[in-house]
């Protein structure tokens, strides 16, 4: 009996549990998307190769398992080239099949011919042909496994045109199972044990909650780890949620004092990375220890010793921890000095937030349109966010109750990343929780990245919400008024602001194109009769275009999380 490799492909990426395809068909993909959709597979057919690989990226994260981009030849592989690198500095699991030319006139200046096996290199664990159809099976295993074993990242398996429908006998193909699971490895016991003695020494302590502790589900076990240990949190922006954002201990609105006086950190799946200072003067104290928890090896003991280091699961690891507790019994005094101090400046940030969000001033702010937002958003709705000033703000006024239910720009701070993400959250949420609702709040720059991605969720009919917070730029923008004057006098090239979009865009309108419901919005009360309606419509994708103060901007380095300096 014979099959062909469109078939053998998605046989095999099914036989590794791969759930769901996002891409975009063409010469030579189409048969690999109708042989995938023939054996189960979900694919949502995208817009843009970079929306689609940012889909299936999500989808890894959200699910453990990757999900799969397909693209065609030579610029279909490098429009994905965005997404590979996205997710593999976000450490999510991504498989992406690229077509590429016929095996038979390679170096003949083929159509879309381009080295891709080795482009793919530098922006994937994995980058491999097969060299035939027999070995394909393997091949997909091996790519599903290096995806999702130790530190996750993308793979990339690249398929010559001619494998697509040439025919192979069932007999001499290489059928391997389904991969196991990834290994869970526990940290040495002395590393335990000396971690528990610096934390029990610990004057000003600081737990920092990273994606990688959300990715490996152990929200359970930190919860009880702050619980028994009284310890202050803060989380970094996807880890928001891991244990509840309004939970007593977090600390994320003192973030700076928080990071700048603790004197012992444990690092439970963050990096010391940009988003976190590299853990250096002066957003840190030049004698600060740190306990550091991560998966990767390589990791420990970047831009600072660390006093302690555990290699292993986010989750395995924090049990050991409690383990220990329970032998050696702590609790951080709740009256500490260190306390006073945090929740004295939580008090303080929290009133200035709360004072801009009670303006009355028109047209809004950022805080006011995120206040009105958050008072009508169900609690258990995954919330996607980008942009610059939109992402921040929105960081801190937007509380998540639950992990995994946060999706942004990142560690490699994409912008484009939300509808892709929505997307994906979106298809996953369909199957394992009915009803639950993706909000997607976009700055209006980042939405106009992957804004034609609109017409994929009305064809799926996804029952997202994009809100559009719009103030006529990337970062700040001008009014209707002042750009009518500033183009009297000379050529928009020369003379319009780089930040500068088009004032008083209709993004509503694309929504409406397509079959959704779009609405423009200035005031407060049509901001809350708009997020009314559309909570209340479960079944319609919905865009609220929010028109807000162009030059609004966030309060004065209060998160200075993103400065302009590293965006």
């Amino acid at each position: 009996e014979a099959l062909s490799g469109a078939q053998l492909i998605a046989e095999s990426l099914k036989a590794q549990n791969i759930e769901y395809m996002f891409g975009i068909v063409g010469i030579p993909v189409t048969e690999i998307a109708i042989a995938a959709q023939a054996v189960g597979i979900k694919y949502v057919g995208m817009r843009n190769e970079q929306a689609a690989c940012y889909a299936a990226s999500a989808v890894g994260y959200l699910t453990g398992r990757p999900g799969v981009c397909l693209v065609v030849s030579g610029p279909g592989f490098l429009h994905a080239l965005g997404g590979m690198a996205n997710a593999t500095l976000n450490c999510w699991p991504l498989i992406v099949i690229g077509g590429s030319s016929d095996r038979n006139q390679e170096t003949m200046g083929a159509f879309q011919e381009f080295p891709q096996v080795e482009a793919g290199r530098l922006y994937n664990k994995l980058s491999v042909r097969p060299s035939s159809l027999e070995v394909i099976p393997a091949v997909i295993e091996k790519a599903v496994r290096t995806s999702i074993y130790g530190r996750p990242g993308s793979c990339y398996i690249d398929i010559p045109g001619d494998f697509v429908n040439l025919q192979v006998n069932k007999s001499s193909v290489k059928y391997v199972e389904c991969c196991l699971s990834p290994p869970v490895s526990t940290a040495e016991h002395s590393s335990v044990s000396e971690a528990v003695s610096v934390i029990a020494r610990s004057k000003q302590p600081l737990l920092i909650i990273g994606k990688g502790a959300a990715y490996s589900h152990a929200e359970n076990n930190i919860r009880k780890l702050v619980d028994l240990c009284g310890l202050p949190f803060l989380p970094t922006p996807m880890a928001k949620g891991v244990v509840p954002d309004n939970h007593p201990n977090c600390v994320a609105a003192a973030r700076s004092t928080a990071l700048q006086h603790a004197d012992v950190i444990i690092l439970l799946g963050a990096r010391l990375n940009w988003i976190l200072h590299f853990g250096l003067p002066p957003r840190f104290r030049h004698d600060v220890k740190v306990i550091q928890i991560d998966i990767c090896a390589e990791e420990l003991g970047n831009n600072v010793k660390p006093a302690a280091i555990l290699l292993g699961d986010i989750n395995t690891v924090t049990k050991q921890l409690l383990e220990e507790f329970s032998k050696r019994p702590w609790k951080y005094p709740s009256n500490s000095e260190w306390w006073k101090r945090l929740r004295e400046k939580i008090m303080n940030n929290e009133e200035r937030s709360k004072g801009l969000a009670l303006q009355k001033s028109m047209p809004m702010n950022y805080y006011t349109v995120f206040h009105h937002i958050r008072e009508l958003i169900p609690k258990d709705c995954i919330l996607v966010s980008e942009g610059a000033n939109t992402m921040d703000i929105g960081r801190t006024m937007l509380p998540n109750y639950y992990p995994r239910h946060r999706l942004d720009a990142g560690t490699f701070g994409t912008m484009g990343v939300g509808l892709g993400f929505a997307i994906a959250a979106a298809m996953v949420a369909k199957d394992q929780t009915p009803g639950k609702r993706v909000i997607c709040i976009e700055g209006d720059s980042a939405f106009g990245f992957s804004g034609m991605e609109v017409e994929t969720i009305c064809r799926y009919n996804l029952p997202i919400l994009i809100i559009v917070v719009n103030n006529n730029g990337i970062y700040t923008g001008l009014d209707a008024d002042a750009w009518k004057e500033m183009l009297k006098f000379e050529d928009p090239a020369t003379c319009v602001p780089p930040v500068s979009l088009l004032p008083n865009s209709h993004y509503e309108e694309i929504m409406s194109a397509f079959g959704g419901k779009g609405y423009f919005v200035k005031t407060p009360e049509e901001l809350q009769n708009a997020l009314k309606a559309s909570m209340t419509d479960k079944q319609t994708p919905s865009l609220i275009n929010v028109m807000i103060d162009p030059q609004s901007e966030r309060k004065k380095q209060e998160f200075p999380w993103l400065t302009r300096s590293n965006l």
